[in-house]
Order: structure tokens, then C-alpha cells, then sequence
């Protein structure tokens, strides 16, 4: 989207080398900064669903766990099922290829699931390879560049036109910053932009950029007016949104408040600890407030139990609704299938910071 850059509008985006910390540039739009990555294609033959055919969007992180347990399993993020071949026993799955994957030639059955339920089994499985896609650029409208850039588009030069680490930081409706993509890049292009006299429009090769998923775009326009300002804005998201929103928390971490005395009596509101990410969202609520950070898997949770995260041991946790976390993440499976009691441990993980849980 496109917008002409009034007098007085701060700058949206800001283009920054990471080794000198240099701004090469500032502008108030980006083309290509939302958009999906490049997804594998797995097609599992002989494939025999453990209860409802997956179907949609399956899961954040998806488990192939091989028979061979000496090879371990393999992850897929972001996962989508589509439609079965037409006439065939198999299943196609579409995501991002975390782990380098399975072994070449392997053709064992493979066990299924999304860490909250288990999917099913295949008989054997094929990676399709994707025909070749050029990988879309990022590009800077309306940038008012640096002197130092304007000195490395004139000579033009494939060294100097290789800005190697480099981070887009995006601010907020405000000018604060919001977020930091980091992208290890090259200028491929300029010309005069149509939006401002001396402002070019700056074309950066895409090949090493990891985009912001498309689906979380709403989310980013909702945060650039700010954190949330009441507790469980996220609530009605669903998981795959939470996600996003949680990513959100991340990145922004809004300044956490002065760790509490003593005995001080934190109140988390149970309703909505139906998946993984509701569970950390609403610690994060219970220590900081709307929007709050206090961990994003058990390890963050206790590292931010030892103090500089609002918290100071020790203190007590009024739990209301525990029934909800009890029911979803009492058998949470492990990446090689076995079912774990989250609820259980991230209860311990509290006592053992000095975190007495009531459950209410």
C-alpha cells in the first residue's frame, strides 16, 4: 500500500546497518514485508486417519515421527492438509520445513501429530519438490536515503551495493519502535520514487527474507496503535492467531512493571487457557498486564522467575478457572509422540521459583 509522506508524519520504517548501526534510510512504506514463505509439499501414502481427516490448517507445529527411532522426528511449521489426490490412500501436507527432514530413500511408516492430538499414520511418504519461484523483493517506497547510501548507488558496484546484515525496524503509529526484521540482503534496484522530490524507491533481493505471514497482517495494523490496554484481547483469536499475537508480545515486550515486593498477589484469569500460546499469554497478563511477557515456553518462564520481569519471589498466583488448562494441556504430546502434563509442569516450574499457585 502505498501513501504519500505529509510534512509532519514520522517515519514508519527505518532501514539500518547492523554492524555500525548507520541508518541508510527512512520511509513510510513497504512492498512485499507481508507474504508467505516457501512451503514443502509432503504427500503421505497409504495414509490412515487416527480420527477426523486433517483438514485446513492443522497446526503450528506438526510431528513426523519415523519407525526408525534412531532417526528422531522431523517438524513441519504452520501446517496445512489439503485434499486427498483424487482416487489415491494418501494425504498431502504443505509447511515450513524446520529440521532438515527426512533421510534420502526413506520409505517407513511415519506416525502424525500437532502436539494436541494425533493424527494418523502413513505407510510411506514423498517430499514433492515445488517448481522454481522466484523469491519476491522487499522494497522500500519513498526512502529518503542516507548520504552513505547515495554514495554506494553511485558507484554501483556489486561490493558496494552488498549491505550484508542489515535490520528493517518498524515503528508504531506513534514513531516508537515496533518491531525488528533482521535480513541479510543486497540492493537490487532503484529509481526515482513518484512520492516525494530526492526519495527513491529501493528494491532489496528477498532471497534470505523470512516475511511476516500474510494472516498476521491484521494483527500488526491493530498493534501500531499501541499494546492492548484491557487483559484478554487475544481470547476469541484462534490458535493459529494467538500465535501471531503472541509473536507480537515478543517482539514488542512492553516495559514490564517494577518487579512487585515481597508476597505480592498476581490473579491469572483461566478461561481461555485452551492451547499452548493461551497459556503463556495469560501468565504474561497475570505478571505485566495487557500485553504482558513473562515467558514463551518453560525454560523463558523460568528465567523470568528469577527477577526483572515484575516479579520478585516470593509471591502467590490466584489461578481462576483451572479446569480449562487441566483439560487441554493435561496430555500434550512430545515431538516423539509420548504425552507429557504441561499443566503439571508449569506448575512445578512456578512452585520452584517461589510462585505459591492457588487454583481457583
Amino acid at each position: 500500500m502505498h501513501q504519500d509522506r505529509a510534512p509532519h508524519e514520522p517515519a514508519r520504517y527505518a532501514l539500518i546497518d547492523t554492524e555500525s548501526g548507520h541508518t541508510w534510510g527512512e520511509c513510510l512504506s513497504v512492498d512485499g514485508l507481508f507474504a508467505e514463505s516457501p512451503r514443502e509439499t509432503y504427500e503421505l501414502l497409504g495414509w490412515q486417519p487416527t480420527e477426523v481427516e486433517p483438514r485446513g490448517w492443522i497446526g503450528d507445529r506438526v510431528w513426523l515421527v519415523p519407525r526408525d527411532e534412531t532417526l528422531g522426528p522431523w517438524l513441519l511449521e504452520d501446517v496445512n492438509g489439503l485434499e486427498r489426490p483424487a482416487r489415491t490412500g494418501s494425504l498431502v501436507l504443505t509447511g515450513l520445513d524446520d529440521y532438515e527432514g527426512p533421510p534420502e530413500g526413506y520409505r517407513d511408516p511415519v506416525r502424525v501429530h500437532n502436539e494436541y492430538r494425533r493424527l494418523g499414520v502413513c505407510r510411506e511418504f514423498a517430499r514433492i519438490l515445488p517448481a522454481q519461484q522466484a523469491t519476491a523483493p522487499l522494497v522500500l517506497v519513498g526512502l529518503a536515503p542516507s548520504d552513505r547510501l547515495r554514495r554506494a548507488l553511485a558507484k554501483g558496484t556489486r561490493r558496494a551495493l552488498d549491505l550484508e546484515e542489515t535490520a528493517l525496524e518498524v515503528r508504531d503509529n506513534f514513531g516508537a519502535p515496533f518491531a525488528t526484521r533482521l535480513l541479510w540482503t543486497r540492493i537490487s534496484a532503484w529509481r526515482s520514487s513518484s512520492h516525494g522530490v530526492d526519495l527513491i524507491d529501493l528494491e532489496l533481493d528477498g532471497q534470505h527474507l523470512t516475511p511476516v505471514p500474510a494472516h498476521a497482517r491484521p494483527l500488526w495494523q491493530q498493534w501500531m496503535y499501541g499494546p492492548p490496554r484491557t487483559p484478554g484481547a487475544w481470547a476469541q483469536l484462534g490458535t493459529r492467531q494467538r500465535l501471531a499475537w503472541f509473536d507480537l508480545v515478543r517482539q514488542r515486550r512492553p516495559r514490564p512493571h517494577p518487579d512487585r515486593p515481597v508476597g505480592h498477589t498476581y490473579e491469572l484469569d483461566g478461561r481461555h487457557v485452551t492451547d499452548q500460546p493461551g497459556l503463556y499469554l495469560s501468565l504474561g497478563e497475570a505478571i505485566n498486564g495487557p500485553g504482558g511477557y513473562f515467558g514463551t515456553c518453560l525454560a523463558a518462564v523460568d528465567d523470568c522467575l528469577r527477577g526483572g520481569f515484575g516479579y520478585t519471589s516470593p509471591a502467590t498466583l490466584l489461578w481462576h478457572n483451572s479446569a480449562a488448562a487441566r483439560e487441554h494441556l493435561s496430555r500434550i504430546l512430545a515431538p516423539d509422540g509420548q504425552p507429557y502434563d504441561l499443566f503439571a509442569e508449569i506448575l512445578g516450574a512456578l512452585a520452584e521459583g517461589g510462585m505459591h499457585v492457588t487454583l481457583a
